[in-house]
This record gives C-alpha cells, sequence and structure tokens, in this order.
C-alpha cells in the first residue's frame, strides 16, 4: 500500500480559503478608513445623511461578520484536516511498514532494513551500532544491483545478545575499483505507536518515531 502525500486540491483550498480571509479584512479595513474620512471632512453645515450613514454602518457590521465566519471555517477545515489525518494514521497500527531511514528498534529478537545498490559492487558491508554508535556488528552482505533485506537477530560480534534498544545500519559498498557505491537504506519494523499531536502524524516502531510521510510501504 503507498502512502501518498496530501493532494492538490487540499493544498488549494486551504490556500484559497486563507485568500478569501485576506480579501475580507483588506476590505473591512478599507471601507472603515473611508468611512471615518467621511465624517472627519465632511461639512457641518451639510452633515452625511442620516439613511446613508446607517446604511453604510450596516455594511460594515456584515463584512465584520463574514470576517468573523471565515475565520471560524478556517479553524473548523484544519481541525476536520487534522481528524482525517490522525484516523489514516491510527490504521497504521500493528501493520508492517518500510520506511526511509537507517535507525530501527530491535522487536521480537530482530531487527530489520532493507538497502539498495545503485550498481554491481565488488565488496558491501554491513555494519549495526548502538545508541552511542558504538559497533555491536559488523559482516558482509548481498552485492547484487538493486534491493536486498537485512535481519540482524541481536547477537553482537562479541557474542553478548541485545535483546532491546535502537540501532541504526551502515551500509558500505565498494566497486572492483575500491570507488563507493551509492546506496540506500531503509527500515522495516511494526507500528507500536502513533502521535498525532503534531502538524503530522508520527508513528512509533518500538523507540523509534517515524514521520508517517517516509512510509513507503505497508503490509
Amino acid at each position: 500500500m503507498q502512502v501518498d502525500s496530501p493532494s492538490s486540491s487540499t493544498v488549494t483550498t486551504t490556500s484559497s480559503a486563507k485568500s478569501s480571509s485576506a480579501s475580507l479584512a483588506s476590505s473591512y479595513q478599507s471601507f472603515l478608513t473611508l468611512l471615518l474620512k467621511q465624517l472627519e471632512v465632511q461639512d457641518p453645515t451639510n452633515p452625511v445623511d442620516t439613511a446613508q450613514y446607517t446604511s453604510q454602518l450596516v455594511q460594515l457590521s456584515s463584512l465584520e461578520q463574514q470576517m468573523s465566519m471565515s475565520d471560524k471555517l478556517d479553524e473548523l477545515t484544519s481541525a476536520v484536516q487534522a481528524l482525517g489525518t490522525g484516523s489514516s494514521a491510527l490504521g497504521y497500527l500493528g501493520r508492517t511498514v518500510t520506511a526511509e531511514g537507517d535507525t530501527t528498534a530491535l522487536q521480537n529478537g530482530a531487527a530489520n532494513w532493507e538497502y539498495s545498490l545503485n550498481s554491481e559492487a565488488a565488496s558491501v558491508t554491513l555494519t549495526v551500532r548502538d545508541e552511542d554508535g558504538a559497533i555491536v556488528y559488523q559482516d558482509s552482505g548481498a552485492t547484487g544491483e538493486g534491493s536486498h533485506s537485512f535481519t540482524w537477530d541481536g547477537t553482537g560480534r562479541d557474542g553478548a545478545l541485545h535483546t532491546s534498544g535502537t540501532y541504526s545500519l551502515t551500509v558500505t559498498a565498494l566497486d572492483s575499483s575500491k570507488a563507493a557505491i551509492a546506496t540506500e537504506t531503509r527500515i522495516k519494523g511494526t507500528v507500536t505507536s502513533v502521535d498525532t499531536s503534531g502538524t503530522s502524524a508520527a508513528l512509533g516502531i518500538g523507540g523509534v518515531s517515524v514521520p508517517a510521510d517516509d512510509v513507503l510501504s505497508l503490509s
């Protein structure tokens, strides 16, 4: 399941609402300025007609009400959009996601990554580091061009068994002339929590927070 970014229609709607609010505010300010100027420069011997002035005040009040309504509609639109994002994000709970990044959690005795090579490599070294940056595991990896999966079972290079924590993977790929080959790293794990308090939802994979926008696939 591919996760899409916000649609252009949503962005357009939000921009239009902001533009309308700004236009109303500008009109209100201009109308008020003209009304006060009219009072300021009126001829005391021939003042503004009461009926005309009352009509202008009614128009000013109407503009003010439109501004208030526009602001409330903007707030309602933002609230509905946030609710929609949060509701969608809750669907990730308990599901396995693949996302951009190199740091993931050790879950159920395993930490899972995927990595891609832009071309065939002569050698690939996979290095796993703990939260402090210390190397806990290192081994050779698949060298073919394209995507590969890598699962670490928590057994360190010193034989010690790691049962929890977050770990990062570094992929070092070299061609036959020892030149570096471009690589991409992705994490794979089960979503254990969802945080919708920010402007965009964040998924918790163990102790790792991943923006929902970084999710590439869901299974």
